[in-house]
């Protein structure tokens, strides 16, 4: 038998919170992190509606001359990850030997920070371009941060999955202690996707929400009025822990994480198989993982972002899988926004919640569902279920698919 890989830490930077708690309060009671760009902010003008998460300081994560030249996403991601430590009461090199810890977090990197540096480039030459540039852009450098501020010696990589790669990184992270290579993994993503070139690529796609008078109204998973995603911001960092390891220093187990899939939809760089097969193999796969029947699942946090095609291969999926009746299900990007990678992490931070609290949160702005199946839709506002078993999915563009499988914390066995 397997040992059981549990959730001792979670920290989370987001438009509504900064613990699995007051997020999962913020969606169940339908305070939105959604808004109009502030005056000044560089999508404002650019974007109608977005998420953004709080300000950080990056001297209060990164030595000084270091933080002069570092992307949003990496201040974000060492901010998570430091509260995650804190909230598993986790010291390196005192309750496990730094070579026994993994960090896998992800991202698409520096981006809005590299656009600045190539516009220095263009405006002063050569040495317009600050040293610091590569350690403040990178994509793996958020993984590395981490590393170098906690003194964290194992195994250290990033996941390149898009809007699937956060989830993903909980995956590999539950696959690394299973095989035994570490006691304890770090894991999760960071994205500061809200600059004008990032924004305008969606935005010329058609893929962003556009004329809600209501910003708060504008992302409508499933609902047949939505027009498009609304991109958010921020980063979320799950420490995982081997049970028999977190049992031996008395550590809190949030809940275990049973099992994960991954596939790819093989179809289209930015589309979604619109039969959902591949996300319907990936969620059998990762229900199989965890040594379960589809039976089992009591809840589906469903990656649902408010675009027609997304949500509509997802339901297929669901369906595909769960035939004509499938679980309760919703999507709290209507509250949070799309934070791209970082999605899958704090959406399994909402399963945990939903597992603790025998509560689950409700999909936002879904006044008219889409037709066709009886979907168990959860709306308006959270329905008091206890449940055992939460699936978690996210989907990215190259056709990741990527599901979590969560359940209540287990003996230690």
């Amino acid at each position: 038998m397997r040992e059981s890989v549990t959730v001792t830490g979670i920290g989370l930077v987001s438009p509504v919170g900064a613990t699995a708690a007051e997020v999962f309060d913020a969606v169940c009671d339908g305070r939105s992190g959604l808004s109009r760009p502030p005056a000044g902010h560089p999508v404002d003008g650019v974007v109608d509606v977005a998420a953004f998460a709080p300000a950080i300081d990056p001297a209060t994560v990164l030595p000084g001359p270091e933080s002069r030249v570092v992307d949003r996403s990496i201040v974000m991601a060492l901010r998570a990850a430091a509260d995650a430590l804190a909230d598993a009461g986790l010291r390196i090199g005192h309750d496990v030997d730094p070579y026994r810890v993994a960090v896998v977090v992800s991202g698409v990197g520096g981006l809005s920070t590299l656009a600045d540096q190539v516009l220095q480039r263009a405006q002063r030459g050569r040495f317009g371009v600050s040293p610091y540039m590569l350690p403040g852009t990178l994509p793996n450098m958020g993984a590395a941060r981490i590393a170098i501020t906690h003194g964290i010696r194992g195994y250290t990589s990033s996941i390149g999955t898009a809007c699937a790669a956060g989830a993903q990184s909980v995956g590999e992270g539950l696959r690394i202690l299973r095989a035994g290579d570490a006691d304890v993994v770090v894991a999760g993503c960071a994205e500061a996707p809200l600059f004008p070139a990032f924004a305008d690529a969606f935005g010329n796609a058609r893929a962003l929400a556009r004329n809600w008078a209501d910003p708060t109204a504008a992302s409508r998973p499933f609902d047949r009025r939505r027009n498009g995603l609304v991109l958010g911001e921020g980063a979320g960092v799950l420490v995982l822990e081997r049970a028999a390891h977190a049992a031996a220093r008395g550590a809190r187990r949030h809940a275990d994480v049973l099992g994960w899939g991954a596939t790819n939809d093989a179809y289209h760089p930015t589309t979604p198989r619109p039969d959902g097969a591949g996300a319907a193999h990936c969620m059998r796969m990762a229900v199989r993982d965890a040594g379960l029947g589809l039976d089992d699942v009591g809840y589906v946090n469903a990656h649902g972002t408010s675009t027609r095609a997304g949500d509509a291969a997802e339901l297929a999926a669901l369906r595909d899988v769960f035939g004509a009746h499938p679980p309760p299900l919703s999507s709290t990007k209507g509250v949070t926004g799309h934070m791209l990678g970082v999605s899958g992490v704090i959406e399994a931070a909402i399963g945990v919640e939903a597992l603790r609290r025998g509560l689950l949160p409700p999909t936002h702005n879904l006044d008219d569902p889409d037709p066709g199946g009886d979907v168990d839709h959860v709306r308006k506002q959270a329905r008091a279920v206890a449940v055992d078993v939460v699936l978690s999915n996210s989907f990215g563009f190259g056709g990741h698919n990527v599901s979590l499988v969560l359940g209540h914390a287990a003996s230690a066995g």
